[in-house]
């Protein structure tokens, strides 16, 4: 299995568009970080990182097999359930590292799902950030177990990717210690 932090955004779209030419079913994925804009205009792109321009799935259903996925990012609600083979996983600017606490933060103004962080009036639930970081890590938990053969990872937050190119190796950068268990 292979598991791979990109320091670039860029290493990580073309190793997953190698991965798919050489062994098929290799896709890309994110959290729910960026506003749909493509969803009302087909010429506009939603995931604007370094010098990568990229679209959200263009279809909800069975968009893994769609003649486009390959050129999108799929979200948590087109790839739960399935496998891939090769998984990029784009993690957004919603999930923080704190170095201060060293801890994992939310960023609520990064989180594009309304309904995911909404607070439910009717039952007088108030959505905490601390409710959002365990169901926006859920959502992470899901996409970064959608590669079977291997994941590749890309963090938007540098603090965050620092913090976890001591546990991943690394393209692009230092890799981490490997530890035999």
């Amino acid at each position: 299995y292979e598991f791979v932090l990109s320091e670039r955004r860029a290493d990580m779209v073309q190793r997953v568009r190698d991965c798919d030419e050489q062994f098929g079913l290799s896709r890309m994925v994110a959290g729910y970080a960026w506003e749909w804009r493509s969803r009302k205009d087909r010429q506009a792109y939603d995931i604007e990182i370094d010098d990568v321009r990229l679209r959200w799935n263009s279809t909800d259903t069975d968009w893994i097999n769609s003649s486009n996925s390959l050129e999108e990012v799929g979200s948590i609600h087109t790839v739960q359930g399935y496998d891939l083979n090769y998984a990029g996983v784009i993690i957004g600017p919603d999930l923080r590292f704190d170095p201060s606490s060293e801890q994992l933060v939310v960023d609520r103004g990064s989180y594009r799902d309304a309904v995911g962080k909404r607070n439910n009036t009717m039952r007088g639930q108030i959505t905490t950030d601390q409710d959002l970081l365990r169901y926006i890590a859920n959502i992470y938990s899901v996409l970064l177990t959608r590669g079977m053969s291997g994941t590749y990872v890309y963090v938007c937050d540098p603090e965050l990717r620092r913090w976890l190119a001591q546990f991943i190796p690394s393209v692009g950068g230092p890799h981490a210690p490997f530890t035999d268990y």
